[in-house]
């Protein structure tokens, strides 16, 4: 039995009129940068997040770079962040001129671990930027209340999150403002690269809208130095069909999840924990072996696809060497970066399949 990471064409195939209708419309108006249809998609993923305002961008990266510039971030500013993430969300601090600082994360969740930030603050630290990282949401409460003690912007690294719950809200709301990928592999994914920013802060808001093109007020008057990051209508277009079946997704991936998690019980693997006041969004499944290397090797073979998300912490890659970071400084994410494995999760995937996964597994740790 093959089985991919992610199967985008089962999905595909399931909406694939209403898709095809929604992508000959743009292409039929001759609108195909922002415009209308961009315009409703920011509304409807606005009401879905519940916050007041949601900007549309070209990619989750930009929507980093974009909130930490409306935020004022500039060069020589520290930002507080994780190394257990894409590098696009350190990436995004070094953009604006500022300096990433990271900090360990907690063994059981792998998110950021709230006890060890305080020690990373410095006078020149502006912001922290958590991630919600597989889809679980990290802990926003303690964050929060750091960054109101020592005067910190939050933004939001929700590109893994969308729809996710913290405490009953969803996150990228949370902070002062909240970044989304839309990559096709997310649980909201277009057919190409594309990105959002949402806030509840006008001025913020104000800022994204502008610095998105260029910094222009309009085509003839540009008022900052912005950048060409807009979302395109076709994207749009398909974000809007996928949008009325996010929740229902994300119900079906908590479904694979409770039974992998069932299959997978007495297995000597770890899972990643959440936390009971939160309702992740699962997008991805993630475990934890010693035997991680020879255990992939033994699922591809079987025809099972998996990968590891992220296999080299971002404070050891060779981009950021001139920050002094060094193996042993960051001990728990070290762990978990030659520790984990993702297993094949989306919707549209059928329990045989699941079952044959953990069959495979338990027939590994079963072999002499």
């Amino acid at each position: 039995m093959k089985i991919e990471l992610v199967n985008l064409k089962r999905q595909y195939n399931l909406h694939r009129k209403k898709i095809s209708s929604a992508v000959l419309r743009v292409l039929g108006s001759g609108r195909y940068i922002l415009g209308s249809e961009v315009e409703k998609f920011e509304r409807e993923f606005a009401d879905f997040c519940r916050a007041k305002h949601c900007i549309g961008v070209a990619s989750g990266t930009d929507a980093l770079h974009l909130s930490l510039k409306a935020l004022g971030i500039k060069n020589g500013d520290e930002i507080i962040t994780v190394p257990n993430s894409f590098v696009a969300t350190a990436m995004s601090i070094s953009m604006v001129g500022a300096k990433p600082v990271f900090v360990d994360i907690d063994p059981e969740t792998c998110n950021m671990d709230v006890k060890k930030i305080t020690d990373k603050i410095t006078a020149k630290t502006k912001a922290i930027i958590p991630v919600h990282l597989y889809g679980q949401p990290a802990d926003m409460d303690s964050i929060l209340k750091i960054a109101r003690r020592h005067n910190l912007k939050i933004i939001e690294d929700a590109c893994q999150a969308h729809g996710a719950l913290y405490k009953g809200r969803r996150v990228g709301t949370l902070g002062d403002i909240g970044a989304f990928s839309f990559y096709p592999s997310k649980n909201l994914g277009g057919y190409g690269d594309g990105g959002a920013v949402v806030t509840n802060n006008d001025e913020l808001a104000k800022k994204i809208f502008l610095y998105r093109v260029y910094g222009g007020k309009d085509r003839h008057t540009y008022l900052a130095q912005g950048l060409n990051s807009r979302l395109d209508a076709v994207q749009a277009a398909v974000l809007r069909i996928k949008l009325k079946h996010l929740d229902r997704w994300n119900k079906q991936r908590a479904a694979k999840v409770k039974m992998y998690d069932t299959l997978l019980k007495k297995m000597p693997i770890k899972t990643i924990s959440t936390q009971p006041y939160t309702q992740s969004v699962h997008h991805l499944y993630v475990i934890r072996t010693a035997h991680r290397d020879s255990l992939r090797e033994y699922l591809a073979h079987k025809g099972i696809s998996t990968e590891i998300h992220y296999p080299v912490p971002i404070h050891l890659q060779p981009l950021y060497k001139n920050l002094g970071y060094r193996i042993g400084n960051l001990p728990v994410a070290e762990t978990a970066a030659n520790e984990i494995i993702s297993l094949p999760i989306f919707p549209e995937m059928e329990n045989k399949e699941i079952k044959y996964i953990t069959d495979i597994i338990r027939e590994f740790f079963q072999k002499p």
